[in-house]
Formats: structure tokens, C-alpha cells, sequence
């Protein structure tokens, strides 16, 4: 145990202290904002308070859940940057096109266009920022041309009839930026978006996007480090199978222990702050029902962008709110099971009821229920365009996909979680002083609990005219070392806690274990981050730690079926425990759905050459679904189910509902994500690899039949699936009638729990 503990510090150090310098870097190297765009005769085409506040209008129209930038976000509308360069680009050759041969572009025979695209590709990576100016010089031509696609976006985000039938395709309300300055400088943050995906780094060879997007127009194609370092990270992650199976063909197992004649947590009685955790479950299934219902509105919006059945309701809640709120509930309702579950068990495994600990319960529910509603609220007011800029930033949408809400809601939510790691830490404090085998159990649930809480500031970290690289760097730290990082090891140490109150683990076992896959897993998963930032106006070296790391995340997953094996077994380990068989399942199916949605489906994109064609596409959806939810969603059930077990009576229990929502929800996920998600993201695929993104993301190739159809295919699953919910909900409501009249007929007192 010594020697774990000293890697996993070691992994940690080495691994932020190599993730600092990177960003460092990245900050270094991150693509100029210039002072001016302008010609080399004076003619100014924008300034930096332009790009600067067209980035903030950006913003407030939902920013990524509209579209994307540099691939991140949305994926109904087009990639801005990639859609700009190629509406640049194609105005600029049909403009020489016709100075020349008095034809457009198209009409030029293969030899001729060939030709003209040497000279545009030449004209576009020539590097033209002058440091010392800090102004970019570009030709007049390019600003006529520039100017030219400028005049599509004014229109397209306001309520140009010509282009209605276009904002349908792409989910963009009417009028969606009513004021004009505001869409005139949106084109400017545009536009230097694009410069930087076309425009060579200063030392040459790649783009400061890494040669992203995939456009043939200007010859961005995969670089030589994308290749090589994903080669690499295959071989890697053969590698790392190999070594990982070999270590565990050599390790030998303990024999399971003997199970306790009855359940051993029959004699723990709920303490009122306990009780009071309930209503945080309540709010858990609440919360999971709205996000279903918005999933919905949100997937139709695909065929109907502006309609939902024919209501017009794009008028009240256009796709930017409901796409974010969507996406925002999912964090919401996950994090609260989670957060739920550490306030439930603290007091259990602290042996006794800290003074006050129910008043500060009650008073974070509080805050929890005013950072949902208000910044729910906040982006609404942001996308109508209520606020000006600056009070959106506060109050509003930031823009930023999974960490949309607003500056002044960010700040509760991160005073919510320092209350929550108060309230966790105090309740276990008597665990972490007292000798035992379970303590480094505990210790770990404490440690992953003080990153839970501190590792959310890192969103606080940028500002309003903060680098768009640096804030894509931080908000990943969000995204994946938050999210997929350390709440996943605060689950893994709950779970194995939980395990060896029941009595089916032995505590020696569980501290092993956890401490092991604690350190497997932060190996890659810290540096991994990077694998988000590969396109991200990031150097190379970027490409290859991301690569190598992201490959490394994999490796575990490998022995994830003997995880799944042992957790069902344990259903049979007793006649009691069978009492416990539905929540078990849910974690069997977390590491189904950890090899599937995390292993295959992630590994499908995490690869530099994989993700230089599919991301922003369907098939970074398809992952997204069935990681986030069939791990993180089935986690955090299964976690409640547990819960459920010590707070409600034992006669309202019904396996046949759990198992019927456990079965609903799997095969309603499978459903969606294999019957719509995948198939779109692969034609997609083919589409960017063969004629470019901008192309995979047109409303030309989204409005095809046979997309149109593949949307539909969704709703048969996401018919089962909210069966599934639904059901879940009913059994939860049930527990609650059978809690009321238990109460009302026999009222109890609140002793402390058993040791």
C-alpha cells in the first residue's frame, strides 16, 4: 500500500506539473490576436475590439450549442471556422475565376482549377501577422472576399427572408442576434477564427490548428505528427493491454469472504441529515426527466428546426436553450446522485451524527435549487438577448458547451461544493483518525472529495476576453478532469466502501483494488485531457502527449468484463443480498457500458487522425451518450438505488420495477446511440474524409433523406428509454407514499447509525 501511495503522488505531481508547463505553452503559442486586419494600403477590415466583442455576441446567442468553433460544440449548424474558409475560399477563386476567364470557378477545367487552388492555398498559409504592428496584412482581394461571406452571416443570424428556409436547416430562430452592430462584429471573431485554421505557425509546415479542418480547397490535410503520434498511441495501447493482462494472470486472488448471515446495514438507522439527503434524490429524478424531455426537443429540432410537430416553439425555446439545457441537466443530475450519495454514507462511516450536520444539508439543497433555476433562467434571458454583453458573461450564457451558465451562477455552484466537501470531511472525520482496515478507503473518498470541490475552480479561471485556446484548455480541466476524473474515483471508492460494509469485499482487498485502479487511471486520464485540445490553435507536442496518454486511458477497460463478472457474482453470494441485485446490476452495466461507450466508441475518436476527420461530428455524440450516461448516468442510479435501500421501507422495495426500468434504460440507450447516433456519424465520416467537414456539417448533406431518416430512427429508443425513466420514477415515487404513511402511522426518532 506504501509503494501505491507513493506512485499515485508521483503520478500526480509529474502529470499537473507536465499539464502546467503544456499549458504554458499553449498560451505561448496560441494563434495572435492581432490589433487590426487590415491591407497593406490602410483599408481596415476589422479591429481587435471587434474580433473581441463579436467572440462576446458569440456568446450570448448560446455560442457552442449554436454551431461550433475549432470543432467543439453543437453539431446541427455548421463549424464556423470551417464554414467561413470555405465560403472565403470559394469566393476568392470564383473572383479570380472570373477576372480571368470570365467564368466562375466550377466552370474552369481541372487543370486551370488546379492551378488556382496553388495559388489560394499559397495566398492563405503565408503567415502575414507583423509582431511588431500587431496587425495581419491581408490582400484587397481577400477583403472583398471576406466582406462578400460577412454579408451571408449578418443576414443568416438576423431575419433575411432569403435565408429562412437555411436558418430552419440549422436550428437558428429568426432574428436570433436582433441587433445589427452585434452580427456585424460576430464576422470579425469569424473571421480570425478561420485565419487561424488556415494560416501557417511562423516556424511553417502546419496550421495553428494542426492543418484542422480537413479542406481540400486549401490543402489542410492530416500533418506528419498526426499520423506518426497515432500510430504510436495504437502501438501503445497494444502494449498496455499486453502488460495489463500479464500483471493480472500473475496476481493472485483472495478467496471472497464469507457473507454475514444478514445484512449487515440493517442496523444502521437513517440520522436526520441522512433523511434529509432524500429529497436531493427527489430532485436527481426530477431533473433526469426534464433533461429526457429537452433530449427530445432537441433531436427533433433536427428535422423540424424551428417546429416541434408543427408548434412554432423555436419562438419561446429555440434550439440553443434547449440543447444547453439539455446537455447542463446531465451535469446537474449526475453530480447531485453523486454529491447525494457522499452526504448518505458520511455519517455511516464516521459512526456518528455531526452537531448541525441536517441544518447544512438543507441549507445546500437550497443552493443547489437556486444555481439549477437561476442560471437555467440566466441562459434563456442570454440566448433572447436581453443582457448586454457584459452582464451576460455574469448572468447569462457563456457560451462555453458544459459550462454554458453564467460567471455569478458558477460562483454559488463552486461555495456549493466547498459546503458540501465541509460537510462530507466533517462527518468522516472520526473514520480518518481511527486505525482500521477501512481507512484508506476513507482516505481516498476524502482526497477524491477535495478535488471534486477545488477542481471546479478551475472554470473560474477565464475571463471575458480571455484566449479562446486558454479557455478551451481550462474548460476541459472542467469537462474531464472534474467530470470523468475524480468523481469517478469518489464512485469507485463509494462503491467499494459500500462493498465492505455489506461484507462481500474484504477490506484489504478493497483498499488494494481501488488504490490500484486509482493509479491506472490518473495515469493517462490527467494528461489525457489533452486529446480535447488537439485542434484547439495548440502546438504539436499537444498531439503527442494527448495521443500517447488518451491511449493509455483505454488500457484498463480491458479487464473491465472481469469487473462486470465479479459484481454480478456477488448477487449470489447470499440469500440477503439479492436484496441488492438491481443496484449491482446498474454497476455491472457501468462497465458494460465503460468498455463500449468509453473504450470502443471513445478510442474510435480519440486518435489525432481519427479525430482530425470525425470532430465535431455525430460520432463524438455517440461517444458522448453512451460514456455519459452509461457510465456516469447508470453510476450515479445505482448509487441512489443504494441509498434507497437505508432510507425507505423494506416492503415498498419492487425488483420487478427496477429491473424493468434497469432493462429499458440499457436497450433504450443501445437503441438511440446504435439505430441513429452511430450510422449519422459514419456517414458523416465518409463525408469529411472524402469532400471535407464543412461539407459533413452543410444542411446540403444534414438534409439528405437518409439522414432525416436516421434522426427518426432515434425515437424508438428514446421511447424506451423514457419508459425506462419513467418507471424509475413511479418506483421512486413509490418508496416516497410508503416513507409518508410509515411515517404518519409510527412516528420514529433519529439515533445515530450503527459502527
Amino acid at each position: 500500500m506504501r509503494k501505491l501511495w507513493a506512485i499515485l503522488a508521483l503520478i500526480l505531481i509529474v502529470s499537473f506539473s507536465w499539464l502546467g508547463l503544456i499549458g504554458r505553452e499553449i498560451h505561448r503559442q496560441a494563434p495572435p490576436m492581432p490589433s487590426a486586419v487590415a491591407t497593406a494600403e490602410g483599408d481596415v477590415l476589422y479591429t481587435r475590439e471587434d474580433i473581441e466583442t463579436g467572440r462576446q455576441v458569440y456568446q450570448s446567442m448560446g455560442g457552442q450549442q449554436v454551431g461550433s468553433i475549432w470543432g467543439h460544440g453543437g453539431y446541427l449548424a455548421p463549424d464556423w471556422s470551417a464554414d467561413w474558409l470555405h465560403r472565403e475560399s470559394m469566393a476568392m477563386l470564383d473572383a479570380r475565376a472570373e477576372e480571368l476567364y470570365g467564368v466562375s470557378y466550377d466552370e474552369l477545367d481541372d487543370g486551370r482549377q488546379a492551378d488556382m487552388r496553388v495559388r489560394l492555398q499559397e495566398e492563405l498559409n503565408a503567415n502575414t501577422y507583423d509582431a511588431e504592428t500587431g496587425q495581419i496584412i491581408i490582400s484587397g482581394e481577400r477583403v472583398a472576399a471576406a466582406r462578400q461571406v460577412a454579408r451571408h452571416y449578418v443576414d443568416l443570424f438576423g431575419d433575411a427572408h432569403e435565408l429562412e428556409a437555411l436558418r430552419e436547416d440549422y436550428a437558428i430562430a429568426n432574428g436570433a442576434i436582433p441587433d445589427l452592430e452585434r452580427r456585424q462584429k460576430l464576422t470579425a471573431f469569424f473571421f480570425w477564427a478561420s485565419w487561424a485554421t488556415v494560416t501557417h505557425r511562423p516556424e511553417g509546415g502546419v496550421t495553428y490548428t494542426n492543418n484542422w479542418p480537413h479542406e481540400p480547397l486549401v490543402g489542410n490535410a492530416p500533418s506528419a505528427g498526426n499520423i506518426m503520434w497515432s500510430i504510436a498511441s495504437i502501438i501503445l495501447l497494444i502494449a498496455g493491454i499486453g502488460a495489463l493482462t500479464w500483471w493480472h494472470s500473475g496476481r493472485k486472488e483472495e478467496a471472497a469472504p464469507v457473507p454475514p448471515a444478514s445484512d449487515p446495514l440493517t442496523a444502521v438507522a437513517p440520522t436526520a441529515s441522512m433523511k434529509a439527503a432524500r429529497k436531493y434524490f427527489w430532485t436527481v429524478i426530477a431533473l433526469f426527466l426534464a433533461q429526457i424531455l429537452l433530449g427530445a426537443v432537441t433531436a427533433h429540432y433536427a428535422v423540424e428546426g424551428h417546429d416541434f410537430y408543427g408548434i412554432p416553439l423555436s419562438d419561446i425555446i429555440p434550439y440553443a436553450v434547449t440543447r444547453t439545457w439539455h446537455t447542463q441537466l446531465a451535469i446537474f443530475w449526475i453530480a447531485t446522485a453523486w454529491l447525494a450519495t457522499g452526504l448518505y454514507l458520511a455519517p455511516i462511516l464516521g459512526g456518528k451524527e455531526p452537531k448541525f450536520q441536517a441544518l447544512g444539508v438543507n441549507v445546500l439543497y437550497g443552493a443547489l435549487l437556486v444555481v439549477v433555476v437561476g442560471s437555467m433562467a440566466g441562459e434563456w434571458l442570454g440566448v433572447q438577448q436581453v443582457f448586454d454583453l457584459d452582464m451576460n458573461f455574469w448572468f447569462g450564457h457563456q457560451g462555453w458547451e458544459y459550462v454554458d451558465l453564467g460567471r455569478f451562477w458558477q460562483l454559488l455552484l463552486f461555495a456549493g461544493l466547498m459546503i458540501w466537501l465541509a460537510l462530507v470531511g466533517r462527518a468522516l472525520w472520526p473514520a480518518l483518525r481511527a486505525p482500521g482496515e477501512g481507512r484508506p478507503l476513507t482516505v481516498i473518498l476524502f482526497l477524491s472529495t477535495i478535488a471534486i470541490g477545488l477542481f471546479y475552480g478551475a472554470g473560474l479561471t477565464w475571463g471575458q476576453h480571455t484566449h479562446l485556446s486558454m479557455i478551451e484548455y481550462w474548460r476541459w480541466w472542467v469537462v474531464h478532469l472534474w467530470v470523468e476524473g475524480f468523481f469517478e474515483v469518489f464512485a469507485t471508492a463509494a462503491i467499494a466502501l459500500l462493498l465492505v460494509k455489506l461484507g462481500l469485499v474484504r477490506a484489504r482487498t478493497a483498499n488494494h483494488g481501488v488504490l490500484f485502479a486509482t493509479v491506472i487511471f490518473l495515469t493517462g486520464g490527467v494528461l489525457g485531457t489533452l486529446h480535447h485540445l488537439y485542434f484547439a490553435g495548440a502546438t504539436t507536442s499537444v498531439i503527442a502527449v494527448g495521443a500517447v496518454f488518451s491511449a493509455l486511458e483505454v488500457v484498463p477497460l480491458a479487464l473491465i468484463g472481469h469487473e462486470a463478472y465479479e459484481n454480478y457474482r456477488m448477487t449470489k453470494a447470499a440469500k440477503w443480498v439479492q436484496t441488492y441485485k438491481w443496484p449491482i446490476f446498474f454497476f455491472v452495466a457501468v462497465a458494460f457500458w465503460n468498455l463500449v461507450g468509453a473504450g470502443l466508441l471513445g478510442f474510435l475518436i480519440n486518435p489525432p487522425i481519427s479525430l482530425y476527420f470525425v470532430q465535431g461530428l455525430n460520432l463524438t455524440a455517440t461517444h458522448g451518450h453512451a460514456a455519459l450516461f452509461g457510465v456516469y448516468g447508470l453510476l450515479g442510479i445505482g448509487l441512489m438505488l443504494f441509498c434507497f435501500r437505508g432510507l425507505f421501507p423494506k416492503f415498498a422495495w419492487s425488483d420487478r420495477m427496477i429491473g424493468t426500468s434497469f432493462w429499458l434504460l440499457n436497450g433504450g440507450l443501445a437503441m438511440m446511440v446504435f439505430m441513429s447516433l452511430f450510422p449519422v456519424g459514419v456517414l458523416q465520416a465518409h463525408a469529411s474524409i472524402t469532400e471535407g467537414l464543412w461539407y459533413a456539417r452543410s444542411a446540403e448533406f444534414l438534409q439528405q433523406p437518409i439522414i432525416h431518416f436516421l434522426v427518426w430512427m432515434r425515437v424508438p429508443g428514446d421511447i424506451v428509454f423514457s419508459i425506462g425513466a419513467g418507471v424509475l420514477a413511479l418506483f421512486a415515487g413509490q418508496l416516497a407514499w410508503a416513507g409518508f404513511r410509515q411515517g404518519r402511522a409510527k412516528p420514529t426518532a433519529h439515533p445515530a447509525p450503527a459502527e
